[in-house]
This record gives structure tokens, sequence and C-alpha cells, in this order.
């Protein structure tokens, strides 16, 4: 019991003490950049009507889409410990040629094309 007090304790001391750096620690006189609302590279004071590139558009939703397969096949090492790990492989790999067959599909129809 006295092991767990302990590290309770030192736990609890270091979480304090890094609440309290972190309190201390930033800047106190912010720059010009930080307190712009727009922290993305665009001047803010120009229009808001530039002329906005569909293909980083259309690229930017893809690696969302892709991105998404990670997420699903995240817990798919857990899967051998079901009643059915067939069926868990069989699903993984049903996810997994669907988005092959969706990558295959855009790179002919030259959708992963950045320049024309």
């Amino acid at each position: 019991m006295n092991l767990v007090t302990t590290v309770l304790a030192i736990t609890a001391l270091l979480s304090i003490v890094l609440a309290l750096v972190s309190f201390w620690l930033p800047q106190m006189t912010p720059d010009h950049e930080k307190l712009s609302p727009y922290e993305c590279g665009f001047d803010p004071v120009g229009s808001a009507r530039l002329p906005f590139s569909l293909r980083f558009f259309l690229v930017a939703i893809l690696f969302l889409l892709f991105d998404l397969e990670i997420a699903l096949l995240l817990p798919l090492p857990w899967g051998d410990q079901l009643t059915t790990p067939l069926m868990t492989f069989l699903g993984a790999t049903a996810v997994l040629m669907l988005l092959t067959l969706g990558m295959i599909y855009e790179w002919l129809q030259g959708g992963l094309e950045w320049a024309e």
C-alpha cells in the first residue's frame, strides 16, 4: 500500500508542477501572427473570394477517405480473440479490397495527378 501512495503522490506532484510551469512558461507579449484570426498563411485583409484549386480539394478528400482505412482497421489485431476471427479478417479484407479498387479507379481516371 505504501508503493501505491508514493506513486499517487509523485503523480499528483508532477501534474501540479507541470500545470504551473505551463502557465508561467508562455510569453506574455503575443506577436501579430498569433493575434490574427487566420493562422493559415493567407492574408486576412484581402477578399474572401480568392480562387481555390479544386484539384487540391479533391486530393484532400481522397486523403481523408483513405485515411479512414486506418480507423477501420485499428481493431483488427484484437479480432483473432473473437469466437469467429475468420469473419473479422474477411471483413477487413473486404474493406481493403474496396479501398484498393477505389484507388485504382481514381488512378485510372487521373484523380491522383497533381499537375495537368
